[in-house]
Parts: structure tokens; sequence; C-alpha cells
């Protein structure tokens, strides 16, 4: 039978799907990859990750692959020498060390005039603020490697031994949309002149190559967009919500808008005069996972903690924003953090919990109507696993909502893989979604008041960060 192999390198855990030609799953691999988090540096052993790639690819085999697609998280640093080797742990998107940098150039104009030339609003784990970082307080690292790649190319480059990057990654933070090639202007704007060399070269297309079995293999796009073809969004207006750990809100569009508060990216494609607006928020399923924690309350019973509580969580409300780099989309602040009110002795667990999801949904409505969300709306993602909490999104976000399941970036990059090497799929049947659901009419109501209420106590606190 022919199968077509996705492999997708995610932030904990690496995954490859098999699928036959109709898009059905036959298998999936996965193995856990660690992230080490200590006063704002998230880091990650690069030779662990690439380990977990080769494990999972050689559990699925090479008989009757016709070809393979790659992709993996964005952003960070994966500095790499020649041979593809690296010299010093990854540096996560997760990252905060660059904070100050960031709001550096906040208040210097430096920020602004960045997204005016790339559409790209920088965060601190975005490559331009820790390269820049690492020009400062680890120059030798910067000195000893020779490319700064992302996490996908570096398992692209070690697989193959082909040194590139695509336009999807490529966009944070120095492509130049229209040129689909680095700007030499951002470059100079963030002080890296004299560091250009590390920039990977940008393929368009996407680099393709063989894998030591003689399967082809072809690198990119990244988890984002990947997922937007696994999903099925490639029409003007229609969005995707990725509920993972980072919270993501991209929607298509043919439209190139500088203006406004720079925040998000315009993710390019394989398809020149085609973005993705993309809102990737730091806040997702890492706040959720804080607060069961937190409460001793396991992933198991979130289903019916949710149908046990009302739309409002007894009075209880989360500003859900936990990252300790603060948060990216739609908006940035550094120093933004997480605000839990209406909480007394009377609160439950069920109640925070609650409120924490609901608090990720009203951040996903205002992602999604930052990105101009106008069509269609899927959502994929770890968070699907929980129908009641896709109940309560439907709920917030006030429309129908397209569940689609499974390994969704990993379909996306067999889709751009199968776009590569001129392989016909039906397109429709690999992005079928799993359900559909339609937002309760009364819930949409309050939620929509809600909103309102969740926009006003954000627009508090991010004066209080910035104070």
């Amino acid at each position: 039978m022919t199968r077509y192999i996705g492999i997708d390198v995610g932030t904990s855990m690496v995954k490859a799907a098999a699928f036959d030609p109709q898009g059905r799953t036959l298998a999936v691999e996965s193995r856990p990859v660690g992230l080490t988090i200590r006063g704002g540096f998230v880091e990650q052993d690069m030779d662990e990750v690439y380990g977990a790639v080769c494990e999972v690819l050689a559990a699925l085999g090479s008989d009757g692959v016709a070809f393979a697609g790659l992709t993996g998280q964005g952003d960070g640093v994966w500095l790499v020498d020649a041979a593809g080797r690296p010299v010093r742990t990854a540096i996560s998107w997760m990252d905060g060390r660059a904070h100050e940098l960031v709001d550096a150039w906040l208040a210097s104009g430096v920020f602004g005039a960045v997204y005016r030339r790339t559409g790209s609003a920088m965060f601190p784990g975005c490559p331009g603020p820790v390269l820049a970082w690492l020009d400062r307080h680890d120059p030798a690292s910067l000195d000893a490697a020779t490319t700064a790649l992302y996490c996908k190319d570096m398992v692209f480059q070690r697989l193959t031994g082909v040194r590139a990057t695509d336009v999807s990654d490529a966009s944070m933070p120095f492509l130049d949309p229209m040129t689909r090639m680095y700007s030499s202007d951002v470059v100079a704007a963030l002080g890296l002149v004299h560091r250009a060399s590390l920039l990977a070269p940008v393929s368009d297309p996407v680099a393709t190559a063989e894998l030591p079995s003689g399967v082809r293999i072809s690198n990119g796009p990244y988890d984002l967009p990947a997922s937007a073809l696994g999903a099925g969004v490639t029409r003007p207006g229609d969005g995707l919500l990725i509920v993972g750990t980072c919270l993501a809100a991209l929607v298509a569009t043919e439209q190139l808008d500088l203006d406004g508060e720079p925040a998000g990216l315009h993710i390019s494609t394989d398809r020149p005069g085609h973005w993705l607006r993309a809102m990737p928020a730091m806040v997702g399923t890492a706040a959720l996972d804080w607060i069961l924690t937190t409460t001793g309350v396991r992933h198991a019973e979130v289903d019916a903690l949710l149908a046990a509580t009302a739309p409002g969580a007894n009075g209880v409300r989360v500003l859900p924003y936990f990252a300790p780099s603060g948060e990216r989309a739609p908006f940035v602040e550094p120093r933004l953090r997480a605000e839990l009110t209406g909480v007394s002795l009377e609160t439950t667990p069920a109640d925070l919990i609650r409120a924490v999801c609901e608090g990720i949904g009203f951040a996903a409505r205002h992602c999604l109507e930052a990105a101009g969300l106008t069509g269609t709306l899927a959502l994929c993602g770890g968070g699907t696993r929980s129908p009641a909490w896709m109940r309560l999104f439907a709920d917030v976000l006030g429309r129908p909502v397209r569940i689609v399941e499974g390994e969704v970036g990993a379909r996306g990059a067999v889709l751009a893989a199968a776009q590569r090497f001129g392989a016909e799929l039906d397109t429709a049947a690999w992005t079928a979604p799993t359900t559909v659901v339609e937002p309760d009419p009364e819930r949409a109501v309050f939620y929509a008041k809600a909103y309102e209420d969740h926009l006003a106590r954000l627009a508090a606190a991010r004066t209080h960060a910035r104070a």
C-alpha cells in the first residue's frame, strides 16, 4: 500500500503519522521531548529532539512510502555548526530572556518600524531578539555557529545535509513579505548586520531532498501554516484556531495590512500574494495544565467539571496570561501576567477550571477578531479532546466551529509535500472535519457581554504592566 508520512516536531512531543492515499491515518508514532525552564530561560536539547525524530521514523518504516513532509515548532534559535550539529542548547520560542530588548525597541520605535516593514511583531522568543541577546551576552556561541536555524530546519539538515529554511519560518522577523527575501533594513535595525551570514538560505519553493532510506522529503512549512493546510484553511477569510500549548489564530488573506497595532505576523505561504494573518498567543493549554496541577484535578475530569458549573464560573474571572515572557498576540506586552479575580472561600476547583477555560476562549476571540476572521472557523489541537470545552469555545466565539482531529500538522506537511512533488491528493477528503459544534444562542449572548468585560479588564492589566 502507498503511504505518506508527515513529521511534526512539536515543543513537547515529536510525532510522525502515516496516511493512506485517501488521508486516513494508518499509524502514529510519538516521543516526548523535554524543556528546561528556569528564570525565564526555556531551552531544548537538539540531540534529544533529533533522536526522537529518528525513532518515530524508524518505527513507521519506509516500505511503500511515496514521500514525507516535515513541519515543526517555529521561532526560537537553534544554533548549529557546518555539519548541522548543535553548538549550544536550542532557545525555545517560549523563552523570555530578551524581554528587555523588546521593551527597548518598543520605546525607541524599532519594534514598530520592523512591523511596518515585514508585518511581523517581534516578541522575546522570536529569532531577532534572541540573536541580539546572544550577540550581547553569549557571542561565543554565535561565533561557533554556522547557522541560526528553526527547529524543523535543524532536523532537515541533520537528516539530509541540506541547509535551508522556507518563507513561512523566515516570516519572523526578517522576511520582506513582498520580495520573499530577507530585509537588510530589518537586519540592520536589530544590530545584526555582522551576524547576517547566520541566517539560513530561504528556499522558495521549499527545499526537497532524500532521507537515508531513499524516501523523498520536503522541508516545511512550519507548524502553524502546516496546520492550516491540514485543516483546509486556504480561502480568504476562513480561519483556524489551534488549541494547543500556543493558542494560535490564523486567517487566510490576500491583503497585506501593515496598519493598526503592531501584533502577530503575516506568514508567507507557498503561494505569492497569499498570507496567513496569524495571532499566535502565548496563552494556551499550558494555562489549563497549570490550574489542573494547582487544584489536583486530572484532565479526564475536566468535561464533568465544566458541565457542573454555569457560564460565568460563579463570578471567578481569569486573565490567562501565564507565560513568563508575557503576551505576543493580538498585542505585545512582555510584562503582562495572569490575574484571578472573584475568588472566595466558596470558590470550587470547578469554578477555577471553568474560569480559565472561559478566559482562554476570550483570548481566542480577541485573536480571531484581530486576525480578520469573516468566514468559517476550524479548531484543532490537543484541546479538541474535550467535547465540553469545544462547546464552550463555540459559545464564547458565538459561531459554529469545525473540529478537525488527529495529526493536523503532520497532515498539512504531507499536503505541502504533495504540492511540491506534483502529487494529486483529494484535499477535501484529507481535511474533512470530525464534527461541527454549533453555539447555544443564550450562552452566546451571555458570553458576548462577558467578552466586553474581559477586554476592559485586559486594558487595565496592560496599563498596570507598563507602569
